[in-house]
């Protein structure tokens, strides 16, 4: 069996690293955080070897959370690709050492070009450090590794501080849970943030009769829309109250004569409605808690603006 106190040290290890980047957060951060918040362009990650992977994942967040990002590989930059960085752009350059030769080379074009530099490095002497508008310390005081030689610790730090800093300019942008849906359309996380008037029957779909439309019309009405219920409205189009199949069933058993009546006669009045900015996972557990099938959407005057059915739900994979 593998020696877990080794895997345990690693963890140990890197949990402390991160943990001491805490107090250091300062004046110099908050510098960082402005300058990324103010940026008009995008801001442009890039670094070497593992540090470029991790600057991948950085500029990953930053755009899925509202900031435009993305990855310069610093050998292509400086055989070509400076031309993507403008002067409205935010650099954030990440080196361990601040003394890879290609950063560096990509730092010297910086001034000249006039995007703003903010450096990630375990050395606030380097040169990366001294070149940059704010330089953020990441240092750490050993690596996980046994041998203290394989980046562990310093990457694992470096991708904390690039989340502390993506996650501070999204709470200063106000970013919502609606923006993080509009920008995950796709995939679970997309899918919980949907709101219901994404997936409600509107318009002709829906399915809505009059107080006085007879039996026969809203039994009509609820088969042509296929939902097995139909909501009934005042003249003025505010909910009066649903009929559903079981409505009808419960009705027809104590009423023989149920199509001499009209849907005033067999509808639940008051019924749950919700707005149509709700979420649709929030209708969905609704639905589970009042054992329903189906629920109006209203606007703020209770006017009926569609119909979500636990079918629609179903299929956006949401359940």
């Amino acid at each position: 069996m593998p020696d877990l106190s080794i895997a345990r040290k690693v963890l140990q290890t890197e949990a402390a690293a991160v943990l001491a980047l805490v107090n250091r957060l300062d004046e110099r951060f908050a510098r960082a955080v402005t300058l990324i918040r103010g940026c008009k362009g995008r801001v442009i990650l890039t670094g070497m070897g593992k540090s470029g992977i991790v600057c991948r994942k950085i500029a990953a967040t930053l755009a899925s959370t509202g900031t435009p990002a993305f990855f310069l590989h610093p050998a292509e930059a400086v055989h070509g690709d400076l031309g993507v960085i403008q002067s409205d752009d935010v650099v954030i350059a990440m080196s361990y050492s601040g003394e890879t030769e290609e950063l560096t080379r990509v730092v010297e074009n910086l001034k000249r070009i006039g995007a703003p530099l903010i450096a990630l490095t375990g050395d606030v002497r380097s040169t990366l450090a001294q070149s940059a508008d704010v330089a953020l310390d990441c240092s750490v005081s050993k690596e996980a590794c046994p041998m203290n030689l394989v980046p562990t610790a310093s990457t694992t730090a470096a991708l904390a501080m690039g989340d502390a800093l993506a996650m501070t300019v999204l709470v200063e942008k106000g970013f919502k849970p609606e923006d993080f849906a509009t920008l995950h359309p796709a995939g679970k996380l997309g899918k919980r943030l949907m709101r219901v008037e994404q997936v409600m029957h509107g318009g002709d779909a829906l399915p809505v009769v009059q107080l006085h439309t007879a039996m026969r019309d809203v039994i009509y009405e609820m088969s042509r829309k296929g939902l097995g219920m139909t909501s009934v409205v005042e003249k003025d189009g505010r909910l009066a109250g649903i009929i559903t199949d079981g409505d009808l069933r419960r009705k027809m058993a104590g009423t023989p004569h149920i199509l001499e009546l009209t849907a005033r006669d067999v509808m639940t009045a008051n019924p749950i409605a919700i707005a149509h900015t709700t979420l649709a996972v929030e209708a969905l557990a609704l639905m589970e808690q009042r054992k329903i099938t189906s629920i109006v959407v209203i606007n703020a005057d209770r006017r009926v603006e569609g119909v979500v059915h636990l079918h629609d739900l179903w299929r956006t994979g949401m359940v």
